[in-house]
């Protein structure tokens, strides 16, 4: 089949190193595209690495205090700092201080809106791509000002734990506006999957509950009171909003940055003598005992972004390849989970580990309810004629095998 101009398009946009390893194929009207191996990959190999198009910081996750770049999404903590206000205990002081990758003499503020970035480079990349249009100036802490009531609206509708921001559809405005293409970013943002009104709808009562359709064109009315543009008129409009809260909803990559967790990492790969390690390591455990106890499951930096390379990757419930952000910022590392041969599609997962590992009923449901479609992976189909065990049936299951130990909860607080 001959490429269409909009493949062509996201060739284009490729990463170098992704264009060497993958390629974008229409696979049917259904699924849409996919991203395919063009040679061998080997089992943790990273295939390609990605920075968004736009991202953003959740809201309550910045109003709780979990300080990152406003660009990157770097936290700007330091690793003891991190552990301090996670574990509500000043007094930690944490060892090995010299892995800590926090450069506090780097960070910088917007010199009006005192807005904080990690680097005068990413500091010089907001303001040259979407900064101008939202920075707030003297009216940061101004409740009055339309873009804090749009924030205010948001976050009194949108609880933790979040998965999705208004600000993110803030910023794919901005862009537009600021930039010098209009044309170009507006096909960019053309590229991300659509929907039919009926899934549109479906997404936004997910996101925003029984109550959406009064609560959507509240916040379409403070959108369109902060960042009318003409160009972009459409997205303005009842209908091209939903759509674009959907696009959001629907393509938006959780990212998660996390300090401590660098510093925990680094601390694992130390070639220490046995007692150095068992001390070190019990120093760990106690802390993330103590940070369970006072914080819960929110440890990280959170936000989301949209990733055009990503966002062709489909779902599999035997994922052969995952998203991770080892590098305390927005940039997207896709590695392989499996060896991969050519012409192998290269497939994520849309579920935790938890969920993959769940009933083929309750995948589904998980899937139908979150992103509108059924699966039909291997390893769906080899399960086709399981029994429709119900959610609430595994969970009991679940009870009856006992709580997750300290090293899985362990496992699972350090992977970002």
């Amino acid at each position: 089949m001959a490429a269409s101009m909009c493949d062509v398009f996201a060739f284009c946009l490729m990463p170098e190193e992704a264009r060497r390893v993958a390629e974008i194929r229409f696979i049917n009207s259904g699924k849409g595209k996919g991203l395919f191996a063009t040679r061998s990959i080997r089992k943790g190999e990273t295939i390609f690495r990605e920075k968004p198009l736009v991202s953003s910081q959740f809201q309550w996750n910045a109003l709780y205090r979990y300080r990152a770049c406003d660009h990157c999404l770097r936290s700007l903590e330091t690793a003891e700092e991190n552990a301090q206000r996670l574990s509500g205990n000043v007094n930690i002081i944490l060892p090995y201080p010299e892995l800590c990758t926090i450069q506090n003499g780097l960070h910088q503020q917007c010199p009006r809106c005192r807005v904080s970035y990690c680097s005068a480079e990413c500091l010089k990349a907001a303001a040259e791509h979407y900064h101008q249009v939202l920075c707030l100036g003297p009216s940061r802490d101004n409740p009055s000002h339309p873009l804090n009531k749009l924030e205010e609206a948001w976050r009194n509708i949108h609880y933790p734990p979040e998965t999705a921001s208004i600000m993110l559809m803030a910023r794919m405005v901005a862009t537009i506006k600021q930039a010098k293409d209009k044309d170009w970013w507006l096909h960019l943002f053309s590229q991300f999957c659509n929907k039919t009104a009926n899934e549109e709808e479906e997404i936004v009562h997910k996101l925003l509950g029984d109550k959406f359709k009064g609560q959507l064109e509240q916040l379409r009315k403070l959108f369109m009171e902060a960042l009318y543009d003409e160009r972009v008129s459409r997205w303005f409009t009842p209908e091209g909003f939903r759509s674009l809260f959907a696009l959001v909803g629907t393509n938006g990559q959780g990212i998660g940055t996390s300090s401590l967790s660098q510093w925990v990492h680094a601390c694992d790969a130390l070639d220490l003598p046995a007692k150095e390690r068992e001390q070190l390591d019990t120093v760990i455990d106690q802390l993330y005992k103590d940070i369970e106890k006072e914080t819960g499951e929110f440890l990280n930096c959170e936000g989301s972004g949209l990733y055009m390379l990503q966002s062709c990757c489909n779902h599999s419930c035997l994922p052969n390849a995952e998203a991770s952000f080892p590098d305390n910022n927005f940039l997207l590392h896709l590695n392989a989970l499996e060896d991969i041969k050519p012409g192998e599609e290269i497939c994520i997962s849309y579920l935790d580990c938890c969920q993959r590992d769940r009933s083929r009923h309750s995948r589904h449901k998980i899937l139908r309810e979150n992103y509108l479609f059924v699966c039909s992976c291997p390893k769906c189909l080899s399960q086709a004629e399981d029994p429709d065990l119900t959610s609430e049936e595994e969970e009991d299951d679940a009870d009856l095998d006992g709580e997750t130990d300290d090293a899985e909860l362990e496992d699972e607080m350090t992977d970002v």
